[in-house]
């Protein structure tokens, strides 16, 4: 079990998806989200049975950042009646059928005329559980930039910019994305930012959140995950309530396994994202960790603690200790 479970770890760490049966447990799904919030009195506003329909009733948008040799970023200038004219990175909804990575090579060539080739997720955002945003960077390999005389739906022209304040941008979210990505090309090479991770096809008929929940064991002084022995020993998952936002879901997730005073804790960022365009859910798994030493924290679920082997204790010891060792998580709302 040890063994199997070390791998799993290995696998995540990598930026890789877990398939097969590993990718069907939910611990804690929107009925049992639903059921305890009635037994404290509130009426649930998601029904029980909600899976995520593409377009319908969740919303996945990409981004991508792209710098040349000079730092300058791609931009392209909406051609939208509602923000024509100002610009914005290029971006735009995910369609049926398309995977993250595909949306994101659309969009660029759409919308500056430039072939990209991601390398990596930067961010991730979500605005209650319906709307995701994953953001990525990578490198241009072709094509010819958008100048005003091929201006058509998608926007009007495309080029690189080296300082935002000369331009209007539609909106002031993604200074922090082109901040982000900036860094990222400073310290990669480095080794002071995480590999380079791209989403994981892995299908998922719902949208979940793994945690990969971390402690370290006073005694022994070596580090623990948290692993759920419902129906067969996995991590702990939870369905994602498109009601909530993340960190509400989070919250309500470890009160279930570890009662109303859950000790401090901590989300670090995400170890990598699975999804695959056959169906329309996605997976989410982000590393949580607890300030409180193993022998401080009860627990109520049906929760075990398991040491670590050395490799990855050392690989989450050093996602732990350092910034950028793993995806941004922006929970926007």
């Amino acid at each position: 079990m040890a063994r199997h479970i070390d791998s799993n770890l290995t696998k995540l760490l990598d930026g890789l998806g877990l398939e097969g049966e590993e990718n069907d447990f939910c611990d804690f799904t929107i009925a049992d989200q639903n059921s305890v919030a009635e037994s404290q009195g509130i009426t649930p506003t998601t029904p029980s049975n909600f899976k995520p329909v593409l377009g319908g009733n969740v919303t996945y948008v990409v981004a991508c950042v792209l710098l040349n040799d000079d730092n300058e970023v791609l931009m392209m200038q909406e051609a939208k009646e509602s923000c024509a004219g100002k610009w914005y990175l290029p971006a735009g909804r995910m369609e049926k059928e398309e995977t993250i990575i595909q949306a994101t090579v659309r969009e660029v060539l759409e919308e500056t005329g430039l072939q990209c080739n991601p390398k990596t997720l930067l961010v991730v955002e979500t605005a209650g559980g319906m709307w995701y945003r994953f953001v990525l960077t990578g490198e241009v390999i072709g094509g010819h930039i958008k100048t005003p005389a091929n201006a058509d739906k998608e926007s009007l022209q495309a080029k690189w910019v080296s300082n935002l304040q000369e331009i209007t941008l539609r909106s002031n979210d993604i200074v922090h994305l082109i901040d982000k990505a900036k860094l990222y090309k400073q310290n990669y090479k480095n080794g002071l930012w995480h590999r380079n991770i791209l989403p994981a096809l892995v299908p998922h008929v719902k949208d979940l959140l793994r945690l990969i929940v971390v402690i370290k064991k006073r005694s022994t002084n070596t580090l623990h995950v948290l692993l759920s022995e419902k129906t067969t020993i996995h991590f702990p998952t939870c369905e994602i309530n498109p009601a909530k936002s993340l960190h509400s879901t989070l919250r309500r997730f470890m009160v279930e396994m570890f009662g109303a005073d859950v000790g401090q804790h901590r989300p670090l960022g995400l170890l990598n994202v699975e999804a695959d365009p056959a169906t329309d859910g996605l997976c989410l798994t982000l590393l949580v960790v607890f300030r409180a030493p193993l022998e401080e924290v009860p627990m109520i679920g049906k929760c075990i603690w398991q040491e670590l082997s050395r490799d990855n204790e050392n690989r989450l010891l050093s996602i732990i200790t350092s910034k950028n060792m793993a995806i941004e998580l922006h929970v926007v709302r």
